[in-house]
This record gives C-alpha cells, structure tokens and sequence, in this order.
C-alpha cells in the first residue's frame, strides 16, 4: 500500500479513532465499580458530616449508626425501609429519603437538602434531634460557589456549626430556621448569619432549607400532633376528674 496515498491516511485514522475509543470503553468499564463505590462512600462521609462524625472508616462508621435509609409517602408514613441512599439530592420532593440514625443511645433523622447557589447547585443534610425540631448537625456543599465568598459554605466551623441548636421547625412543622444577612442576627434560636460577601449564596441556603425540609412536613409533624392529642385528652379527663369532685370536697381541700 502506498503510504503517501490520501486514502491510507483516512485508513490509519479511522483505525486508531476506533483502537482509541475501544480501550476508553473498556477502561471506563474497569474503573466504572470503583468510581461507583467512591461516589458511595463520599455520599456516608457527608450524612455522617452531617451527625458531626468524622471517623476515619467511613464505611464502617456509617454501618454503625445509619440504621435506616428510609423512603416516605407523600403522608410522611415509611413507605419502605431501605432504598433512601439511591436517591440523589436533586430528586427529593419527588421521592423523600429520610435516614434514620443512633448517636449515643439518641435517635437523630437526617434529610437531604437540594437548591441553587449563584453558580450552579447547592446541596447538603441537616440531622435533627429526636424531638423532629431542633438541629443537631449540617452539611453543605457546592459545585461552583466563589472560593472565599459563597464557598464559604463548605467551612464547617464558620458556616455549619452555628446550625447546631437552632430550632429547624415549630411545633406545626413550619420551618422557622433562616440565614440571614452577616450580621443581622436578631433571634438566635433560628437565625444563622449568612456569608459576609456571598449573599446570594446564603440566600440559596436559606430557600434549600425552607424547600428541602417543607417537604418533609408531614412526617416533622407526627410525633408533635400525637402528642397535642395525648395533652388534649389528659386536660379533657382531668378537667371531667375536677367536676366530678363534690363541691364539700373541693372546699375541704381548699381549707
């Protein structure tokens, strides 16, 4: 074969764009259960971030406390009790992944967050105490934030911790937790300040908590709403056990 010939260059290239893309394919196909697990395991280190563990075994760490990745119906009921780890933080409101976990004998509830920053998607979690209201711990990341602005979100000790303690919802599952602009904190039991710089970012915080977790309303509000019952029937039996007393009683008493 003539090798100056136009014909044989044509060959020779479409050979090696065809060898070229065979070993990408199968490389990727190698290396695909790896990236998979990677993926997996940077998912645990974030919801345990999120319950303020950083163990080094990621994996077994997240065994030892995620005892439930739940899924729940639109009703807040469990609908089953795994598959929540497959959903990804951008389908909640479609489909609800809840992750129940057990720290130090307590029970903590950690729902994932989804929004937009001022460059691209914000996302994180957020674990709640047993009483469904105040916050245990957050996470928070980003994918395209301004370092020292915005990205300011990812600093755990200035940004994420001020969470712990606030309360993230009342008691009829209104979510009252808020950022607010640096430096305009008025009501510290559910306002964090924002990043000093990065407003609309902490603007996009604000909404993905306000969005991710209104969703999650129906389940935040079981626990409180049994509970009103339960204090609306004790008052109702006693107020029955008050009246039922014969009036010579109530003044012997009184006396």
């Amino acid at each position: 074969m003539n090798t100056n010939k136009n014909s044989y260059t044509f060959i020779y290239a479409s050979v090696m764009v065809v060898i070229v893309a065979f070993l990408m394919a199968f490389v990727s196909s190698v290396l695909k259960p790896m990236q998979t697990k990677n993926i997996e395991l940077d998912k645990k280190k974030q919801v345990l971030a999120a319950l303020n563990i950083f163990e080094k075994d990621a994996e077994a760490a997240y065994a030892k406390y995620v005892k439930a990745d739940q899924l729940l119906d639109a009703q807040g009921n469990v609908a089953a009790e795994t598959g929540g780890f497959a959903v990804a933080n951008a389908a909640v409101g479609e489909q609800l992944p809840l992750y129940v976990c057990e720290v130090e004998g307590e029970t903590k509830y950690v729902v994932p967050l989804y929004g937009a920053g001022l460059w691209g998607p914000i996302w994180g979690y957020v674990a709640l105490n047993a009483d469904k209201q105040t916050i245990y711990g957050t996470y928070f990341a980003h994918a395209s934030e301004t370092p020292g602005l915005g990205a300011e979100i990812t600093n755990r000790d200035k940004f994420q911790v001020p969470f712990i303690g606030k309360k993230a919802v009342d008691g009829e599952g209104n979510v009252v937790i808020s950022v607010v602009k640096f430096g305009k904190v008025k009501d510290e039991t559910v306002e964090v300040d924002g990043i000093s710089g990065g407003t609309i970012t902490s603007n996009g915080v604000d909404a993905m908590l306000k969005n991710s977790l209104g969703f999650y309303k129906p389940f935040l509000t079981k626990g409180a709403c049994a509970a009103k019952a339960c204090e609306a029937a004790q008052c109702a039996a006693d107020s029955a056990c008050v009246e039922s007393v014969p009036a010579a009683k109530i003044e012997v008493v009184n006396q």
